[in-house]
């Protein structure tokens, strides 16, 4: 039976190294996808890993129908096997619920990549949807680390090294960039204390002082 499947994780976690990967080995034996994206590091048009794999894809705007989309390019002809949808957090509730259709009335897998929740640890409204539609929930087995050695659970936003907590949503950008707008994967206790690997280094406290 056909599936829609949410892949989650933090950042730096392998979602789209997969992603890629699920496609290659899918190819390879002659079938063919139909790969979505949206704000890929790689810029319009892409689905990339940061092993620097890197492959086309749909750029999905704002406001479109997914399943139509696919509905019209099965419809002259064209095949579709299965769908890769990464950066899937991006996606609109609509544009989830249009996946889900997908699988139930074109009868084809849907595999969707997404982190689950955002830099002030709020669930991203696509990857909520998934979580509410989704056949089958698979937590990545690749962990993040944060930079104290535990396994990172949240995604932080940082601007020059130094965590934030307001902004839009969805900013683009990506891990390792201590000059610019940038993400850095932490574990709860360091996120909750907004301590970064920049901030770790330049304070002076000892990890036995107890917070205040």
């Amino acid at each position: 039976m056909p599936e829609l499947v949410f892949f989650s994780g933090t950042m730096d976690c392998g979602k789209s190294t997969l992603a890629l990967q699920i496609e290659h080995n899918r190819s390879a034996r002659g079938l063919q996808g139909m790969i979505f994206t949206r704000d890929d590091r790689a810029g319009e048009g892409k689905l990339s890993s940061r092993l620097g794999l890197v492959t086309d894809a749909v750029e999905v705007e704002d406001g479109q129908d997914l399943y139509a989309y696919l509905v019209d390019h099965l419809s002259q002809g064209r095949r579709a096997d299965y769908v890769i949808a990464d950066e899937a957090q991006f996606l609109t509730f609509e544009q989830i619920d249009q996946l889900a259709r997908v699988v139930d009335d074109l009868g084809l897998d849907v595999y969707a990549f997404g982190i689950t929740t955002d830099f002030r640890s709020k669930l991203f409204p696509g990857s909520q949807r998934l979580v509410e539609l989704a056949d089958r929930v698979e937590v990545l087995q690749v962990e993040a680390l944060c930079w104290c050695g535990a396994r990172a659970t949240h995604n932080a936003r940082t601007i020059g090294g130094h965590m934030v907590v307001e902004g839009a949503q969805v900013v683009v950008g990506d891990v390792n960039q201590p000059d610019d707008i940038g993400y850095e994967v932490l574990c709860r206790r360091h996120h909750r204390r907004r301590m970064t690997a920049a901030t770790a280094r330049a304070s002076a406290l000892s990890p036995d002082v107890l917070p205040v």
